[in-house]
């Protein structure tokens, strides 16, 4: 799912803020390799399955660059989750085919619209009322950013299809998850 630029800004509408994806973007960039290691560990305490959605693009043909992508992606969302005060129930298998089945309903829509505006209009009514817009915004960005490096190198895969499935997937489990305010220690 591309989108193109847009003259709107990303919101604060839903529950991770831009100030909480900022702060998790900054705690990844000063983390350690063996940090990231640990980390990862506590998210398969706490999600494995969004884990094992990342872990299985393996066995789908994804290259160790875009495993790392993803992981990273992964370490940011959950980060940000933390950032933002709730607590997210495990996210199951079920949760992800349920999102996953909207989210290619939702792609199938704007790919059988026959004019082009429409088919833009859409995609971008998508992002727009997408309930954690921040987080969106920055899967979209790294995944764009992504397909353009391989592009330029002509480095292409079918694969390709399903690592953009599981990121945007990610985002969506996380943002139709019924949370609740943490308490206070």
């Amino acid at each position: 799912m591309e989108h193109s630029a847009s003259s709107s800004a990303v919101t604060d509408t839903g529950r991770i803020s831009v100030k909480h994806v900022a702060s998790a973007l900054r705690q990844l960039q000063s983390m350690s390799l063996a940090q990231k290691s640990a980390l990862i560990d506590i998210i398969y305490a706490e999600q494995p399955n969004l884990l094992a959605s990342v872990l299985v693009q393996t066995k789908f043909g994804a290259t160790e660059q875009t495993i790392e992508l993803l992981l990273e992606l992964l370490i940011v969302c959950h980060l940000s989750m933390r950032e933002s005060g709730y607590e997210w129930p495990l996210i199951t298998e079920e949760e992800q085919e349920r999102q996953l089945s909207r989210m290619v309903g939702a792609v199938r829509f704007s790919e059988e619209l026959t004019d082009p505006r429409s088919t833009d209009a859409a995609r971008h009514q998508y992002v727009l009322t997408h309930p954690e817009p921040a987080l969106l915004a920055l899967v979209m960005d790294r995944c764009n950013q992504w397909l353009a490096d391989l592009a330029q190198r002509h480095a292409e895969q079918e694969s390709d299809k399903y690592v953009m499935l599981a990121a945007n997937n990610m985002v969506n489990c996380i943002a139709y998850a019924p949370v609740q305010r943490r308490r206070a220690s």
